[in-house]
C-alpha cells in the first residue's frame, strides 16, 4: 500500500521558517515527479512547488524565492523548506506524487496530475 506521510507543520510567527517532510512508503518514487500543494479554509487547493525526477524545480509565484523543494531518493523523501513565512501562507500542506515515471522536464502544477496524496500537515503563521 502506497502512503505519503507529511510532517513538520506547526504554529509560527511571520518571518519564521519551517521545513516540511514527506516520506513515501510502499514503492519508490525516485523516477517520479513530486509536488506540494496547499489549501486554506474556504479556498481552493493551490499549487506550491514541484520537483522532477532529475531534481528540476518549479514554484508558484507567491512562494518563489522563499520556499525550496528538494528530494532525497535514497530515503524516498521530499522536503519543502519555507522561509520568511507570511500569514497568507497559512494552510494545510499536502505532498503529492505522480504514479508514472517521468524523466522529462515537464512541470505538473495541477492536482489531477498527481496520483498519490498525503493527509497533509497544518501550517499556521501568525502576524
Amino acid at each position: 500500500q502506497v502512503r505519503l506521510v507529511e510532517s513538520g507543520g506547526g504554529l509560527v510567527q511571520a518571518g519564521d521558517s519551517l521545513r516540511l517532510s514527506c516520506v513515501a512508503s510502499g514503492r519508490t518514487f525516485k523516477s517520479n515527479t513530486m509536488g506540494w500543494f496547499r489549501q486554506a479554509p474556504g479556498k481552493e487547493q493551490e499549487f506550491v512547488a514541484t520537483i522532477t525526477s532529475a531534481g528540476n524545480t518549479y514554484y508558484a509565484g507567491p512562494v518563489k524565492g522563499r520556499f525550496t523543494i528538494s528530494r532525497d531518493n535514497a530515503d524516498n523523501t521530499v522536503y519543502l523548506q519555507m522561509n520568511s513565512l507570511k500569514p497568507e501562507d497559512t494552510a494545510r500542506y499536502y505532498c503529492a506524487a505522480r504514479g508514472s515515471g517521468d524523466f522529462s522536464r515537464t512541470y505538473y502544477t495541477t492536482g489531477p496530475s498527481y496520483d498519490y496524496w498525503g493527509q497533509g500537515t497544518q501550517v499556521t503563521v501568525s502576524s
